[in-house]
């Protein structure tokens, strides 16, 4: 026994000394050995699961903690189980372990807040830093400052909220940093891109003291200082400067998971529609291991947002449905993913299907309606159905009586020359600012445009109560008072002369005008000519003034080779020559002795002699041409000839009509 007693004392020395010098294996060895001995003792346990926390072995620890729940009570062990599941992510465990414990020690305290924080409660985890500040002291009072400030950062960030200035310092650049992320979360970009300015030199100053630090430790500490400077270049415009210090980082190749997804994720969102590959090699970073446990539930809602636009962007329909119908269904009534289900299904031109699909999600969700609508709206427009997108438009309760609103429906309502339905627009809004801001600019603004409206389209009747409202608000405007006027002068005559004696007397106006100058400006309906030269009148002409026009002198025509100007012209020479009186036809040539023509062997000076013509004593068988007398010759001519008409013998065709022209003198 005493030998027993003996090693145990040894080796819970070592386990002392190993634990001092921080070597936990050993200690861990030591630990086993006795518990060899002794399965149950409370106090090796206890010392074995803190061994297996500082070498990261959490399952095994909570392990042992969960195998041995008698001997290890809550009240005991409670802190160590609630870390354990804390780091193995199991953070609503962790929760109910801690609000089991009865005694709230700082240490606990300390792990509520980070519990807090990563399930998003920041108003509970706020008051829970506030007071460890307040009532501890010790050397982690910088690091809760820090982390009060990240819980302040995130609610002006994910809750849109103002926090009370606590006074935090400013003194390293983690809270720097902060400071930083707050003003972005409030739109305050330049102000925030100094603080991260300032951050950069104190963290370098910082770093550079160590001389064990190597400069390429410095820029990946400085990688999520430069990720956030980079994101307020996006957010201001400057996308290839934010795109190049995004690379930069990602060139760096932090250990840090969620920096990496949150810088990937931007760079998609720069590429948008364009460079798909390189987007497609930035989402392999977004689904790296361990990032949903680093990012806030919004960051990794936008990651698979932007994971389904660039399926649509890449025409993968299909991935592009089966993720916003995830998303869909984690969050039931966000619009977001019904809206890039719109969109894949207006890239296969199925808008009707898209319009329906709105429909019923602005009816099941109302809350969600008024984006849903526009969008809707916006279909309608691309279909050219103006009436129904304007139908939808007056239905969005939220923004049927905002100025916008008011003149996008009035310009949609004109171009269908929809007048009266413009004008109703008008008179609600109107009768709504008459309600709840009666005399404010937005509602005087409302009554001028209508009332210029209604003179405009000579709807003067329904002004004049409009221009009274207006004239009342301001009795010195004298333009309103002049279109008061005028539009009574058609409804009320007396009514006009009786308002016209407010207006200002001539004496009591200065009219420094130059009336020729009015008279001849573009606006003028009536431009008054310049007095015209009188005939007769002769203006003498100035020294060294050319004539603006010289005559053309007219070119003389050719006359013909043999024009002889002794000679008198021909009268009819304007007329063809077939149509002159003189023309007595074609000439006939001498007639050419043919060879072959007669019958059968004869020669030529035998036609000669049968030809009967020739002999004077012979007299003529055939009449002369145009003669309808005489009857058909017996000989048939040697070639078929066209037939003559009726009564006259056979005889040649004309020959065809040659175009004669203009005979000469």
């Amino acid at each position: 026994m005493a030998g027993g007693a003996g090693s145990l004392a040894a080796l819970w020395t070592e386990v002392n000394r190993c634990g001092q010098s921080g070597d936990f294996s050993r200690a861990l060895k030591a630990v086993n050995k006795i518990l060899h001995e002794n399965k149950e003792d409370v106090t090796a346990l206890h010392c074995k699961v803190v061994c297996l926390i500082q070498n990261g072995g959490f399952k095994e620890a909570l392990n042992v903690m969960n195998t041995h729940t008698k001997s290890l009570s809550s009240d005991l062990i409670g802190f160590e189980k609630a870390y354990c599941e804390y780091r193995l992510n199991r953070v609503e465990n962790a929760l109910k372990t801690i609000e089991g414990i009865s005694e709230q020690t700082d240490k606990l305290k300390e792990l509520y807040g980070q519990v807090l924080y990563r399930l998003e409660r920041y108003d509970e985890c706020e008051a829970v830093y506030k007071d460890l500040i307040r009532n501890s002291q010790d050397e982690y009072e910088e690091e809760r400052k820090t982390n009060l400030a990240a819980v302040q950062a995130a609610q002006s960030t994910w809750e849109n909220t103002t926090p009370e200035d606590l006074g935090l310092p400013e003194s390293t650049y983690e809270l720097c940093y902060n400071s930083a992320c707050s003003l972005i979360g409030r739109g305050q970009l330049s102000a925030a891109m100094k603080k991260l300015q300032e951050a950069e030199e104190l963290c370098r100053m910082s770093l550079a003291e160590d001389t064990d630090v190597t400069e390429e430790d410095i820029d990946a500490e400085l990688a999520v200082i430069h990720s956030q400077m980079a994101y307020i270049m996006q957010l201001q415009g400057r996308t290839e400067d934010a795109l190049q210090l995004y690379n930069q980082v990602i060139k760096l190749k932090p250990s840090d998971v969620g920096l990496l997804a949150v810088t990937a994720n931007n760079i998609i969102t720069i590429n948008k529609d364009q460079n798909v590959f390189d987007s497609k090699k930035k989402v392999k970073l977004m689904n790296a291991e361990g990032v949903e446990y680093k990012l806030a539930k919004k960051q990794l809602q936008a990651i698979e947002f932007n994971k389904a636009l660039l399926a649509m962007y890449t025409n993968q329909a299909d991935q592009c449905r089966k993720l916003s119908s995830a998303l869909q269904s984690q969050n039931p009534g966000h619009p977001r993913p019904v809206l890039i289900k719109v969109a894949q299904l207006c890239r296969e031109k199925q808008h009707n299907k898209a319009i329906e699909l709105l429909q019923r999600f602005s009816e099941e969700y109302p809350e969600s309606a008024s984006g849903i609508k526009l969008t809707m709206a916006q279909l309608y427009l691309t279909q050219g159905h103006v009436t129904k997108a304007c139908d939808i438009l007056r239905s969005i309760e939220d923004f049927k009586h905002k100025q916008g609103m008011v003149s996008a429906l009035v310009t949609m309502y004109t171009h269908e020359e929809d007048i009266d339905s413009a004008i109703d627009v008008f008179s609600q809004s109107i009768q709504y600012y008459q309600s709840e801001q009666p005399g404010s600019p937005a509602h005087l603004s409302l009554v001028r445009e209508a009332a210029d409206f209604k003179l405009r389209y000579g709807r003067k009747k329904e002004a004049i109560s409009d221009l009274e409202q207006l004239w009342k608000q301001n009795t010195k405007d004298v333009h309103t008072l002049a279109q008061l006027i005028s539009a009574y002068s058609l409804v009320d005559q007396d009514k006009a002369k009786a308002l016209s004696k407010h207006l200002p007397s001539p004496d009591t106006m200065s009219f420094n005008i130059d009336v020729d100058e009015l008279e001849n400006s573009h606006g003028a309906t009536y431009v008054r000519k310049k007095a015209g030269k009188v005939v007769g009148e002769t203006v003498p002409k100035e020294q060294g003034q050319e004539d603006v026009k010289k005559k053309k002198k007219k070119k003389k025509g050719k006359l013909p080779k043999n024009y002889d100007p002794k000679s008198t012209p021909d009268p009819e020479r304007w007329l063809p020559m077939r149509e002159r009186s003189y023309y007595r036809g074609r000439k006939k040539g001498k007639k050419k002795e043919q060879v072959g023509r007669g019958t059968q062997g004869a020669t030529s000076g035998a036609t000669a002699e049968l030809d009967a013509s020739k002999t004077a004593s012979s007299p003529p068988t055939s009449p002369r041409p145009g003669s309808g007398t005489g009857s058909a010759s017996n000989v048939v001519p040697p070639r078929q000839q066209k037939p003559a008409a009726s009564g006259a013998t056979r005889k040649k065709a004309p020959p065809k009509k040659k175009k004669s022209g203009k005979s000469g003198w």
